[in-house]
């Protein structure tokens, strides 16, 4: 969130106080301005004395708190208040010490009462919640309301808090020096200037939003009486100028009138507020003055330019719009002060200089006046120039003289003070021959030289220099090496530890002077050049070697004062120590540790500095034998026939690493030892001990030089071990589910036996202990007959578990077959099954106990069990429908019968339903509908299923319909032809008998729609009707019936019945229209006599009979017989569904796809 900036405004006489981020309290006396910082964007809580009520009031955009002494004056009617209630204070509000002056306790002497405020007091305060715009709560909960004026003069005041936020962070850390009004646009421009003798302390906290816009609360609105004073003071008349100067201007005003119903003989207090403008009259205007006098001084104005002056009147927080802008312009004044001259161009009799016009403050300049010493230096000045032209060359001077300059402007209204002065040289003679170089640092190839001006010379002649070099070992006399204006150069590529001889010219624009002194310098010497690498000197030792060396051959130019000898272990540190200096070519280095790996390197120290190492010597001194180890100490607890050793390597291996240890040991048979383990390994485990016996051991280690001494003996006890395995138990058999089983007692091994245990399985993987105890046999029960069972034994004592025995397998005696399971009722696909007498069960195969099963026992009731064979599935006939039955088995082999199974209850099915009686309740020549079971209906459950069947043209039975309806039709029938229909009843007891059979025979067809007939004109009033014609139908012949139907008749009447396919109508009256159809009869013959079976009509044709000259007739004609039959309209139908579902693919191929 963006920080913002709060000015709390502390008047004369009171106090403001408030906690640092230390946790202290800062009292602040008044007047004064406090800066703080909210990081939240909230107002921060007030401290407030006990006899004083805050109240937050609004003010145009602005929240202010104002504490007031309890009184009922206050709050008055022009503003809108808000009560708040005492609420906990905000954190997150920093004070901000730069912006605290720190001379405010020194402007007004120490104030007592009020102002004295002790650590003691500040708890008594009452804290009081400021809300910005976005949390003000209206007192009547009503939005605020703002006529025209009023809005405008808000976007007014918006306007200007934002321009005074622009300059606002520039004049927080400089508070005002006086406690007075602002006395020049200075001190009044950060838009912070503020009453200083008012009765309240305000927080000025100012949104950029509108003060319209609230969250969730409204402001109450405006009364008219205030309405009515912010109008009058807005009326208040432009400001006067007076005094008008260059750059200052006097301003005056009128107040306002006096509020509306006020108090007359009290005078109002009214605060102002000048505004100025230098960029026209709709230009940014800056409040320069805040304050309660009606005049104002407005200083630092910039001359001979154009100002624009407004105010603004305030009273009681409600404040005005600005008044009319009144336009005044300041004097002209003399010019600003110009630069000082330049130097342009200089001879040994004349200087020409130039400068710069300054500002002309409104007019113009006409003059410049240039003044010089003549060169007398002694501050006295004289006019040398006076003119409008910007430079001016002086001649007829000395050279090699100085003369100082300064220069002013003038206009009509005055002239500017003089620049600054400055002092230039006319050049004269060659210069004098200076002194000679000075040597500031040498080098091995390089000499840094210094020189300086001659003496005598200008400081502001422009000199160069040539610095010439000498080498005698050439004899080629003085070089030059340099030329340039620069007082040092350093002469580079030259030679090591060689005297070179120098001399510097000065030259200027006259020629150049004598050589300075000559003079001598060397170069440094060279680092010496790398040593040879050193060389072994006889025989390398243990502890020690001895080297020598030879002198580098490159000695830098200078005598070798020293040799530097270092050493570094290993062959690869970068560790190096120096181990001798001197100026021997020999050394023997001691105190070296044997089997180590040397690095020797040499260098070389000269004049000229320490050389680079030589190559590296690489030495290793022979090995010696380990020192002796540690005794070998325990790994562990020892075990019956282990012991666990471990040791360390020796303390010393005199160079060479431990290649093996050899471990050796004596039984307490004998006191020979022998060696148990030789390896490189710190551990080794010795085993094949005798349980609770002690054995002495001793260790000793090898490297590349041979083996170390023996340690000290030591001596370790083995612990007692635990039982021998045992041997394999017996087992004898008390029946088929019961065995013993008998184990003899194993060797101890040095402790007593505590207790057996048992492990007994089914299989020699899934075995579990059954017994644990101190005794010498076990009884097994609930065994299973003929099965092969697994025992093992192992004895334990105190010194662990022995292992265990061999594994015995035992064979159980056979016995009856287990208990029959599964037994349930079975599926059946027989035809002599009928599930209300039968009763369909299966089971499974019991467990034979050793003995193959011969047969099995049903029980199912009262009646005699029957007896079956090997099977697992059986059906019991001759029994009651729908009867329930227990029912039980049992297994039986060589051995016996075994135990019967768990009951099961079956029952048998009720009988099936008889069939229904068959009709036929509607007849067609190609279809029969045929319903059934009217009456028998409500006896069967809604579970019966009906099955209808039919003969067949070969004589077989087949099925027509199943299902549970009571109404079927039968199509594709033929017609006139009898067919036989049987039907049977099934639920699920099964399927009932099938009925007798029925024979319905079918109708005969009646004859099919003729297409439209066609009419041929043959006269005036005569036509031919054609239609087409039908061949017999089954031997039965076919006449037509034609119809007419003349003008406005209702009804078809027949004209024509035969057995033509046309006829000729003749006798019509003219344009009289006729319509005509045509239907075919079947004339049928039969046992029942004669009857006709009349088809559908044809569509209808229309014909209207006019005369041969009448082309209308003709027309009409030609229409009546442009008729479409079905099948042309359906195919017209298709064709056009096609082509749309052509365009339909195209579309979506064209525009979706791609």
């Amino acid at each position: 969130m963006r920080a913002t900036v709060i000015l709390v405004q502390v008047n004369p006489g009171e106090a403001f106080t408030i906690r640092r981020e230390d946790g202290q309290f800062q009292c602040i006396t008044g007047p004064a301005q406090v800066p703080m910082m909210s990081h939240n964007g909230s107002v921060p809580p007030i401290f407030v004395p006990p006899g004083y009520a805050p109240q937050v009031i609004e003010d145009n955009g602005v929240q202010r708190v104002i504490v007031l002494p309890q009184t009922s004056e206050f709050p008055s009617g022009n503003q809108a208040v808000i009560q708040q209630p005492p609420l906990p204070p905000l954190p997150g509000f920093i004070p901000l010490p730069t912006m605290i002056p720190s001379s405010l306790h020194r402007l007004y002497s120490p104030i007592t009462g009020s102002g004295d405020m002790t650590s003691q007091f500040i708890p008594q305060y009452h804290i009081t919640q400021v809300y910005g715009d976005s949390d003000t709560v209206s007192i009547h909960g009503r939005s605020t309301f703002r006529d025209e004026r009023s809005s405008k003069t808000h976007e007014r005041l918006q306007k200007k808090l934002k321009d005074r936020q622009g300059t606002q962070n520039d004049k927080l850390n400089s508070p005002s020096s006086s406690p007075q009004k602002c006395l020049s646009p200075t001190n009044g421009y950060n838009g912070f200037a503020a009453r200083q003798d008012s009765s309240d302390i305000s927080v000025r906290y100012a949104r950029n939003n509108h003060v319209g816009e609230r969250k969730g609360s409204s402001v109450e609105e405006k009364d008219k009486e205030t309405k009515a004073f912010e109008a009058l003071l807005s009326n208040i008349s432009k400001p006067t100028i007076k005094d008008i100067q260059a750059r200052t201007a006097e301003l005056a005003w009128s107040p306002p009138c006096r509020i509306i119903g006020g108090d007359k003989d009290k005078p109002e207090v009214y605060a102002y507020e000048v505004l100025i403008s230098d960029c026209g009259k709709d230009g940014k205007y800056t409040s320069v003055y805040i304050g309660e006098k009606s005049h104002f001084t407005v200083n630092d104005l910039t001359p001979a330019t154009d100002y624009h002056a407004r105010v603004l009147a305030q009273c009681n927080f409600i404040k005005g719009t600005p008044s009319e802008a009144e336009s005044f312009t300041t004097m002209s004044c003399e010019p600003d002060t110009p630069s000082s001259p330049k130097i342009i161009h200089r001879t040994k009799s004349s200087l020409t200089l130039q400068w710069e016009a300054p500002c002309d403050n409104g007019s113009k300049i006409n003059n410049y006046l240039l003044e010089w010493d003549k060169g007398n230096g002694n501050g006295e000045f004289e006019q040398c120039y006076y003119g409008q032209q910007k430079q001016y060359k002086i001649t007829k001077l000395s050279p090699a003289m100085g003369f100082t300059f300064r220069l002013a402007a003038k206009n009509n209204m005055g002239t500017s003070g003089f620049s600054e002065e400055v002092l230039y040289h006319t050049t004269g003679t060659a210069p004098s021959a200076p002194s000679g170089p000075v040597l500031l640092e040498a080098g091995v190839t390089w000499l840094s030289l210094q020189w300086a001006k001659p003496s005598g010379t200008p400081s502001d002649e422009e000199l160069s220099y040539s610095l010439e070099m000498e080498d005698e070992d050439l004899g080629s006399g003085f070089q030059p090496k340099y030329s340039g204006d620069e007082l040092t150069y350093m002469v580079k590529d030259l030679k090591r530890s060689t005297k070179y001889k120098f001399r510097v010219i000065a030259c200027n624009s006259e020629g150049e002077s004598n050589p300075s002194n000559v003079v001598d310098f060397t170069t440094r010497p060279d680092k010496p050049g790398a040593p040879s690498k050193p060389v072994v000197k006889g025989k390398i030792l243990a502890r020690g070697v001895e080297i020598f060396w030879e002198p580098p051959m490159d000695d830098g130019g200078a005598a070798i004062t020293k040799y530097i000898l270092e050493i570094s272990e290993g062959l690869n540190g970068n560790q190096w120590d120096i181990i001798y200096r001197g100026t021997a070519m020999e050394y023997s280095c001691n105190h070296l540790n044997p089997g180590r790996f040397y690095r020797l390197r040499l260098s070389c120290v000269g004049e000229g500095g320490q050389s680079v190492a030589s190559d590296s010597l690489s030495v290793q001194t022979p090995p010696l034998l380990p020192g002796p180890c540690q005794p070998p100490r325990l790994q562990g607890r020892p075990r019956s026939r282990e012991i666990p050793l471990r040791w360390g390597p020796p303390a010393v291996d005199n160079g060479a690493p431990i290649l093996s240890y050899s471990l050796e040991m004596s039984s307490p048979e004998t006191d020979e030892p022998r060696e148990v383990y030789c390896g490189l390994e710190e551990e080794f485990t010795v085993s094949h001990l005798l349980p609770g016996t002690t054995y002495s051991f001793r260790l000793r280690a090898a490297n590349a030089a041979g083996l170390g001494p023996y340690s000290e003996k030591c001596q370790h006890t083995t612990a007692p071990g635990p039982p021998d395995q045992c041997r394999p138990p017996e087992v004898t058999y008390k029946s088929a589910t019961c065995a013993v089983v008998f184990w003899e007692v194993p060797v101890s091994n040095g402790a007593d036996i505590t207790e057996y245990r048992l492990q007994w399985g089914a299989s020699e993987g899934s075995m579990h202990i059954c017994y644990c105890g101190p005794g010498l046999s076990y009884e097994m029960k609930g065994l299973l007959p003929a099965t092969l069972y697994y025992a093992k034994v192992q004895a334990v004592n105190v010194a662990g578990v022995g292992p265990f025995s061999e594994v015995v397998v035992c064979l159980m005696p056979c016995s009856v077959p287990a208990m029959v399971t599964g037994l349930q009722e079975a599926k059946v696909e027989n035809p002599l099954y009928s599930p209300s007498t039968c009763l369909a069960i299966s089971w499974e195969k019991p467990c034979d106990h050793g003995s193959e099963i011969t047969g099995y026992t049903i029980d199912y009731g009262e009646k005699q069990p029957v007896t079956v064979g090997k099977g697992t599935s059986f059906f019991i006939d001759n029994l009651q429908p729908d009867t329930t039955y227990r029912i039980r088995i049992q297994a039986w082999n060589s051995l016996g019968a075994g135990p019967f199974s768990n009951t099961v209850k079956l029952k048998t099915k009720p009988l099936p339903p008889e069939p229904p009686r068959l009709e036929c309740s509607a007849y067609g020549s190609q279809t029969l509908k045929l319903k059934w079971g009217e009456g028998i209906a409500r006896t069967l459950s809604d579970s019966t299923q009906y099955h209808l069947l039919m003969d067949d043209k070969t004589g077989r039975i087949v099925s027509v319909y199943k299902g549970s309806c009571h109404t079927y039709k039968v199509q594709r029938l033929s017609e006139s032809t009898s067919y036989k229909f049987y039907i049977q009843a099934c639920n699920e007891a099964g399927e009932g008998p099938l009925s007798q059979g029925y024979v319905f025979t079918t109708t005969k067809s009646v004859p099919p729609a003729l297409k439209t007939p066609k009419i041929e004109r043959i006269n005036d009033h005569a036509c031919e009707i054609t239609w087409e014609t039908l061949q017999p139908m089954k031997g039965d012949p076919v006449v037509y019936s034609l119809q007419a139907m003349m003008g406005k008749d209702s009804e078809f009447r027949q004209v024509y019945k035969g057995p033509d396919g046309s006829f000729r109508c003749s006798g019509l009256q003219l344009n009289c229209e006729l319509r005509f159809r045509v239907c075919a009869i079947r004339q049928c013959r039969d046992a029942a006599g004669h009857r006709d079976l009349v088809g559908p009509c044809s569509a209808t044709v229309s014909f209207v009979p006019q005369k041969a000259e009448s082309t209308a007739g003709r027309d009409t004609a030609e229409n009546t017989q442009w008729t479409l039959s079905d099948e042309q309209c359906a195919t017209v139908i298709l064709l056009l569904f096609a082509v749309f579902s052509i365009l339909v693919t195209f579309i979506i191929q064209y525009f979706v796809i791609k």
